[in-house]
């Protein structure tokens, strides 16, 4: 029999937190963050990390776990989160992959081969001196000529992605995105119920308009401060984040605060957008759509529960 998995995910902003915290203390799981930037230690702010006393005694993994000077991908998130995973079974409990980076979530329900290709050091610095030459619209035009698809799934500031986009395409001759959909017909490992928490859009807007100004109010500003006292740079995939880079540009003299905030909100919109396009093409998916049930934590709990249970997802 394949085990149990529970995936509850959704566009940032929209309440995920809370949910999965009701989530485990009803069925006895243990969360499992899929979020590219709760990884980094010292951005809590910014990557809207939940504290430890808002854990209410639920086990958590992946959060704080890595200096912000380290790199890190998908391929090393589905190694952690698979091993967190056998832990959790190994404490009896359910496991529950939290949050809304959807590529780090298809990679360990579908148990995704990434295909590895030696690196070609000379072309990965042509390409990055390109994009730091001609900026990250430049190389992302690039991607586009030779493999659409990706381009309009990878941002053009995700200079990383495009890098390796192009990068499988001059190896091997085809488009990354191909042998991503290849991929994405497995079969997946699990027993698993997947849960898209969704919201109106405008009120989703407003909910990321009012958190980044929560964010600013809690020291947001303060937080990329003292990040950049440390020494962490622009540079880095750490400092790359939603709020961090907008900060940095502030900080570095390159545009008022005021606009580097209306920037934060207006890429955060933009970001949720993308993320549920991304949702809206998986497969299997149960959508959550808060507004028909009044925003009420209870029905909406009660409706994953009902839809866990028909599934047969249960405690082992």
């Amino acid at each position: 029999m394949k085990k149990p998995l529970i995936i509850l995910t959704g566009p940032t902003a929209a309440g995920k937190t809370k949910l999965s915290i009701a989530l485990a203390k009803a069925i006895h799981g243990e969360i499992i963050s899929a979020d590219s930037m709760q990884v980094y230690r010292y951005m809590d702010i910014g990557s809207a990390k939940i504290r430890p006393e808002e854990m209410e005694g639920v086990p958590h993994y992946l959060v704080d776990i890595l200096e912000p000077t380290e790199a890190f991908n998908v391929v090393q998130f589905q190694e952690m989160a698979t091993q967190a995973i056998r832990q959790i079974y190994a404490n009896g409990h359910i496991p529950i992959l939290t949050g809304g980076t959807g590529f780090y979530i298809q990679a360990v329900l579908y148990d995704i081969q990434f295909e590895t290709t030696p690196v070609n050091t000379a072309f990965r610095q042509e390409l990055q001196l390109a994009a730091k030459k001609n900026g990250a619209q430049y190389l992302h035009d690039q991607l586009q000529k030779v493999d659409p698809r990706s381009a309009s799934e990878i941002h053009a500031n995700n200079v990383k992605r495009v890098v390796r986009a192009l990068e499988y395409f001059h190896q091997t001759g085809q488009p990354i995105s191909e042998h991503n959909e290849k991929e994405r017909t497995r079969e997946s490992p699990y027993n698993f119920a997947y849960f898209v928490l969704n919201d109106e859009r405008g009120h989703l807007y407003e909910k990321i308009d009012r958190r980044v100004d929560d964010m600013m109010k809690c020291g947001l500003l303060e937080e990329v401060q003292s990040l950049k006292r440390r020494g962490y740079t622009r540079e880095m995939v750490s400092m790359q984040g939603l709020g961090y880079k907008e900060l940095l540009a502030y900080l570095e003299g390159e545009c008022s605060l005021e606009e580097a905030v209306r920037m934060i909100k207006r890429d955060t919109r933009h970001f949720a957008k993308r993320q549920l396009t991304w949702f809206r093409r998986e497969r299997d998916v149960i959508w959550i759509e808060q507004d028909t049930l009044q925003y009420d934590t209870g029905q909406i709990l009660d409706k994953v529960l009902d839809a866990c249970h028909k599934r047969g997802v249960t405690l082992l």
